[in-house]
């Protein structure tokens, strides 16, 4: 039993620790902790519209108050003071700053709330990760139409070029997006989340296409104003679940687990990442279903050459978000429904070893966190990575005792570590989602992602340092998982013992876009 044991610490443990400079950190976004939704001259955005209709969410839940944090800074300091992090991913609210989403209706308390909280990291040692645009677009905007109008592409660089140079000379990591695939298919395709746009067949595509514009523009804003003087970084956060394909043997589902990549992180990383266009695979599916469904051209738009150039290299880092893995196999889908889902060719199921969680549709599968960094690395050219948000949401009965998270945290950041130490992946930074419980979209108050519990059923909105935060201070504190003396008293030389365990579960796969990043040890599955 004790070689059993042994083998399995082995198989699912790396000790080690990740490089000086590690960037460590937590996240949280303006809708869901500040609260404060008209406060001071703050202008609606479109999840005010959305939540404050009864129906729309869990026991008409909505961030009207949230955690508070417009009128919390201290409060939210001392947590990060407390945690000892190095940097803070947070969000800044567009109609916040400018309430009709227009830089003529400039707030400037709005504005000064922000300078308030980036000075009080910069005092406390704590870079500000700022993401411009968290998916709570200004109302005003969205009576326009929002991301399905082109000129919210010179909109959105008006506001952008109005925040570089307002907290540019002390933010030096800047998001321009949250998720734009989320943004595209939920917001405008599923019609999910605001605005609430069930348009699946043509909407995302063209809101993807607006997207990619915007963001390439506030990209070169940066670069031709602010990066001699700054000397900051421009990034953009995607997510991706990892698709493990359902037989490695059979070329044709391993073609669609990366056909499937290619749709949901490829769609935005191709472009950005690689030529400036969109993935083959999206194209050649797109473009031949329009055909076949008697459209005169692609429902997928195209870029022209000078598009090409502009969005080509416009990110200085990769950021990833992720929480799951699914697994995936061919289907051909029906043609009389036209839908960026159906376009795929794909169905995608959990995986046989995935732990529940709150939230059914993310299941904890640490082992695809390194499937997906050796992907991005195969398939990107070996960029600098920055996982810009992981981690698992618990229920409401749990508050400060949340083992699942303790769990959850010791496994994916060591399938990071093995990524960055085995694999030569150049994993820069983790970010925890997320610093405390929060007003989680659709789910509303019914899960939690926090480090730290907020008792939402007080005025006072009191926060408290749950197990996994002590944990995650440790983590970061170590910078890792380092080999103790207490560790390798335990047996064998475990570095020994992981190296060769390492190379006797190489596997040899068909060489594709997908099974490049595969080909890395099964270990991590186990």
């Amino acid at each position: 039993s004790f070689v059993k044991l042994r083998t399995f610490q082995l198989q699912l443990y790396h000790y080690g620790t990740f490089p000086e400079g590690f960037h460590w950190g937590v996240l949280s976004s303006a809708y869901q902790v500040e609260g404060g939704w008209n406060a001071d001259g703050k202008g609606p955005c479109v999840w005010d519209t959305f939540t404050q209709k009864p129906g729309n969410i869990p026991n008409n839940d909505n961030g009207d108050v949230a955690c508070d944090s417009y009128n919390k800074i201290d409060a939210d300091l001392y947590m990060l003071r407390a945690l000892k992090v190095k940097t803070y991913r947070f969000s800044l609210s567009w109609s916040r700053i400018f309430p009709n989403g227009y830089k003529s209706s400039l707030n400037q308390k709005g504005v000064d709330y922000y300078n308030r909280l980036i000075d009080g990291l910069i005092a406390n040692n704590i870079a500000p990760m700022v993401t411009l645009y968290h998916w709570d677009l200004p109302q005003a905007l969205q009576n326009i139409n929002g991301w399905d109008n082109p000129e919210m592409i010179n909109i959105f660089n008006e506001y952008c070029d109005f925040c570089y140079a307002t907290f540019g000379d002390r933010v030096k990591f800047w998001i321009t997006f949250n998720e734009p695939q989320t943004i595209a298919w939920s917001g405008y395709g599923l019609g999910q989340i605001p605005p609430n746009v069930n348009q699946p067949g043509d909407a995302p595509y063209r809101v993807a296409h607006n997207l990619l514009k915007a963001h390439a523009q506030v990209y070169h804003t940066y670069d031709e104003k602010y990066r001699a003087s700054q000397g900051g970084l421009v990034s953009i956060s995607l997510n991706a679940e990892w698709a493990e394909p359902l037989d490695i043997n059979v070329p044709r589902e391993v073609v669609a687990a990366d056909r499937a990549l290619q749709f949901q992180l490829g769609w935005f990383a191709h472009p950005i990442f690689k030529n400036g266009d969109y993935p083959d695979a999206m194209k050649w599916q797109v473009g031949n279903k329009s055909e076949l469904q008697g459209l005169t051209e692609s429902r997928l738009p195209s870029f022209t050459d000078e598009d090409k150039a502009f969005i080509q290299g416009t990110a200085d880092v990769f950021c990833i978000n992720t929480y799951t893995t699914k697994v995936v196999h061919h289907v051909t889908s029906r043609l009389d429904i036209e839908s960026y889902e159906t376009d795929q060719d794909v169905e995608k199921d959990n995986a046989d070893d995935s732990i529940n969680t709150a939230v059914n549709e993310q299941k904890a599968v640490a082992w695809g966190l390194r499937r997906l960094l050796n992907w991005l690395k195969e398939e990107y050219g070996d960029p600098e990575i920055y996982i810009t948000e992981n981690g698992v949401a618990t229920g409401t009965a749990i508050t400060v005792d949340d083992t699942d998270r303790i769990f959850f945290l010791n496994t994916y950041i060591d399938e990071a570590l093995k990524a960055h130490n085995l694999d030569g992946v150049r994993v820069k930074g983790y970010i925890a989602s997320s610093l405390m419980d929060s007003f989680e979209w659709l789910k509303g108050y019914t899960v939690g992602y926090g480090l730290h519990y907020v008792n939402f059923k007080l005025s006072s909105r009191p926060r408290s340092p749950k197990r996994s935060a002590h944990l995650y201070f440790d983590i970061m504190n170590n910078n890792g998982f380092p080999l103790t003396e207490d560790v390798s008293a335990f047996g064998t030389n475990l570095l020994t013992l992981q190296k060769r365990y390492r190379r006797m579960t190489m596997v040899t796969l068909p060489v594709t876009a997908t099974t490049r990043s595969l080909r890395i040890s099964l270990v991590s599955k186990h």
